[in-house]
């Protein structure tokens, strides 16, 4: 089983920056991709950003040229580094895990959730 830890989160002006951490436990064999995801009140989930091992980087166009993502492999984590915060950047930031464990079957994993509040 693989678990996901996030922090990070907080509350921040417009204009400000905030990096949020996840970090993977368990029987983590390898790593295929990960992502985060976000949740503003009243909307669907969509993706933030997304990074796979094959060193494909996906962002979202709202996002592009303001937030980075990025990963450490020693430590199993992924970050997410937003910086020029906007209101709109308001949400639930989730992380997103893919991968294989070491009994060989693949996992899917969500973290718990992270709130950003971007306000004045």
């Amino acid at each position: 089983q693989v678990q996901l830890v996030e922090s990070g989160g907080g509350l921040v002006q417009p204009g400000g920056s905030l990096r949020l951490s996840c970090a993977a436990s368990g029987s983590i064999f390898s790593i295929y991709a990960m992502g985060w995801y976000r949740q503003a009140p009243g909307k669907q989930r969509e993706l933030v950003a997304r990074a796979t091992s094959g060193g494909t980087t996906n962002y979202a166009d709202s996002v592009k040229g303001r937030f980075a993502i990025s990963r450490d492999n020693a430590k199993n984590t992924a970050y997410l580094q937003m910086n020029s915060l906007k209101f709109e950047d308001t949400a639930v930031y989730y992380c997103n895990i893919q991968g294989a464990t070491l009994m060989g079957a693949d996992f899917h994993s969500w973290g718990q959730g992270t709130q950003v509040t971007v306000s004045s």
